[in-house]
């Protein structure tokens, strides 16, 4: 066996590359005392005729208030994330992220106008109920998707009614719908080309 070198892979780029937006965007944060999360890395209600209202229905994902939110938050991504690009591809899973960012921004918008969101919870959200269903069958539901459902989601709606601010939680629920229901997506899209 020859004597060969550890090389150190790219093995998951879009989870990757959104985990260094995010770090890039916490950096940005800390430098500009707060400044880069109300413009570009947080969603609340603003004009609709300001273009930064869209760019932040997506960017919000990108931001955290501080270094524990962001590990929160990353550890969880970067532990799932890459099983699960391995798994549907890159594409689809950055349709996934992209999808709960938009989804979770909009519902914020609209819904809680006086309220500022920001974190990559309800992409952690949407990566967790994605994991069960990777095992989805044609017929079949998981019962570890059962499972996760009722203790992650159960437990945010439950968070959600004994909490004063139920926004994280209903971003967490929002996430794991989104996750869950293009999971389904996808296993039947694979499964239709077999």
């Amino acid at each position: 066996m020859k004597n060969q070198s550890l090389r150190i892979s790219f093995n998951s780029p879009v989870v990757l590359s959104f985990t260094a937006v995010c770090f890039i965007a916490l950096v940005l944060n800390w430098m500009t005392k707060g400044y880069t999360n109300n413009l570009l890395f947080s969603v609340y209600h603003s004009s609709l005729a300001d273009p930064l209202t869209y760019v932040r229905f997506f960017g919000h994902i990108a931001g955290h208030i501080n270094w524990e939110h962001f590990i929160g938050n990353i550890m969880l991504l970067l532990v799932i994330g890459p099983l699960l690009e391995e798994k549907y591809g890159s594409l689809n899973i950055l349709l996934v992220i992209l999808s709960t960012a938009l989804v979770t921004g909009i519902v914020n918008y609209i819904f809680f106008p006086g309220i500022q969101l920001l974190g990559a919870s309800g992409v952690v959200f949407a990566f967790i109920l994605l994991s069960p269903i990777t095992s989805f069958k044609e017929g079949t539901v998981p019962l570890t998707l059962i499972l996760v459902a009722v203790i992650y989601i159960g437990g945010q709606i439950h968070d959600g009614l004994a909490a004063n601010d139920n926004v994280a939680n209903l971003t967490h629920i929002l996430g794991g719908i989104v996750g869950a229901g293009l999971g389904v997506i996808m296993n039947k899209n694979r499964m239709g080309r077999y």
